[in-house]
């Protein structure tokens, strides 16, 4: 059973039972599309960060990750230098790997190259945007969209973004709709995907770089 029958009288995906936290992410975050380039970039990493961990941990240190990643405006995030590196491996707010703390800082610096070219990430991201999905609902823990999407970010020289962690990604921002069937919100995303206007491709694919069509 996929589902979790709640106190409120609403059903939802069961992982929603694992953490009370869980739930307002649930209703209000996962799942829905997102074209903001800051969070999109945020939720790249802070999947990356995961990677190993439970997502509750990552999930009760996010206001810390943004306060130390400059909110994720991977502008400013670009600019890190061995300064922030130092002051990020003595935060005990975060997750203190050097090796996914030095990802976030280059691929930010890959975001800005991703913006230059496409004009915004969303636009670049979105490209892959399955055309059609018709697995089970939270069935499996990657796709070809997101194998795709993988390797093109790779290809860019992007780090920590394998396929199971794109996919994760690509579930939260609303690439596909991964909610259970019955699930209260798999509707309300279904809406909001519909009336989702798509950002445009502002540029080809590289050579040798798959973009779904």
């Amino acid at each position: 059973m996929s589902l979790i029958h709640c106190e409120d009288g609403l059903s939802r995906c069961r992982w929603c039972g694992a953490a009370a936290e869980f739930i307002p992410y649930h209703d209000q975050e996962w799942g829905f599309p997102c074209t903001d380039d800051q969070r999109l970039f945020e939720k790249l990493c802070l999947e990356s960060f995961q990677s190993g961990l439970s997502w509750r941990t990552i999930l009760n240190k996010r206001e810390n990750f943004r306060r130390a990643f400059a909110q994720f405006d991977f502008q400013q995030v670009a600019r890190f230098d061995q300064h922030d590196i130092a002051r990020l491996l003595a935060d005990e707010g975060i997750v203190r790997h050097q090796g996914k703390i030095k990802a976030v800082i280059n691929n930010a610096r890959r975001a800005e190259e991703v913006v230059a070219e496409y004009g915004s990430l969303a636009a670049f991201i979105w490209s892959f945007e399955p055309t059609e999905d018709e697995a089970t609902p939270q069935s499996r823990s990657t796709s070809t969209a997101a194998e795709q999407l993988a390797k093109a970010l790779k290809r860019r020289g992007w780090q920590f973004v394998g396929p199971t962690t794109v996919y994760a990604f690509m579930q939260a921002m609303g690439l596909i709709n991964d909610h259970a069937l019955g699930c209260h919100s798999r509707a309300q995303v279904a809406q909001a995907r519909a009336a989702l206007i798509r950002p445009g491709r502002a540029a080809p694919a590289a050579s040798g770089e798959t973009v779904p069509a």
